[in-house]
């Protein structure tokens, strides 16, 4: 579970040109964020690998929002980027660590999509954020963990602030997984809008 209560100010180099903050169910929310991604994506080298990393574990409900993302994107089996963190096989407290040194070994200098839960103000539940840097897992229940994303996307699931543990058990998962649904194909969208190189038409011999 990601500690940004929200998206808290970045630096001069982190414009907020480069961030956005929506409604899951905003009418315009899946190509505003689909959108903001390919800002991230568009200037990479093509042979510079995405990887996406989906953090967060099914035994809570709050906290599944990265495993139901990965389990979605999981369905289309893409090789356009690489996976890890699923319902099946999540990536959590337990294996953080262990997974992001996996990454680093078997993918040269990765460009990392992190997704994460997140606790936030009454006013923000039900959002969904994009932006560059890292999320940092387990900050919200005093958890020392690694740093993960080049750029991340959290939900805000629930109210943070005080019994984050009881919060995340009882967060609504009709929430969850609605927004976990809109992340998982904004993903997917922009990854394709920036990596699928058009094939051109074979020409007659």
């Amino acid at each position: 579970m990601n500690g940004l209560w929200e998206k808290r100010p970045g630096t001069a180099t982190d414009t907020a040109a480069l961030s956005l903050k929506i409604p899951y169910n905003e009418p315009t929310v899946l190509h505003r964020l689909s959108h903001k991604v390919e800002q991230f994506l568009g200037g990479l080298p093509h042979d510079r690998r995405i990887v996406v990393v989906c953090v967060g574990t099914d035994r809570s409900t709050g906290d599944s929002l990265g495993p139901l993302v990965g389990t979605a994107l999981a369905r289309e089996s893409s090789s356009l980027y690489d996976l890890y963190g699923t319902l099946e096989e999540p990536v959590h407290a337990m294996n953080l660590g262990d997974t992001l040194l996996k990454i680093l070994r078997s993918t040269r200098q990765p460009f990392v999509i992190a997704v994460d839960a997140c606790l936030g103000q009454v006013s923000s539940v039900g959002c969904i954020q994009v932006g560059s840097g890292p999320v940092r897992p387990g900050a919200g229940v005093n958890k020392e963990l690694p740093p993960v994303g080049d750029i991340h996307m959290t939900g805000i699931v629930n109210v943070g602030g005080f019994m984050e543990y009881f919060v995340l058990q009882n967060t609504r998962l009709n929430l969850v997984v609605k927004m976990s649904e809109i992340i998982a194909q904004s993903i997917s969208k922009a990854i394709h809008n920036t990596r699928n190189a058009t094939i051109p038409f074979a020409l007659p011999e």
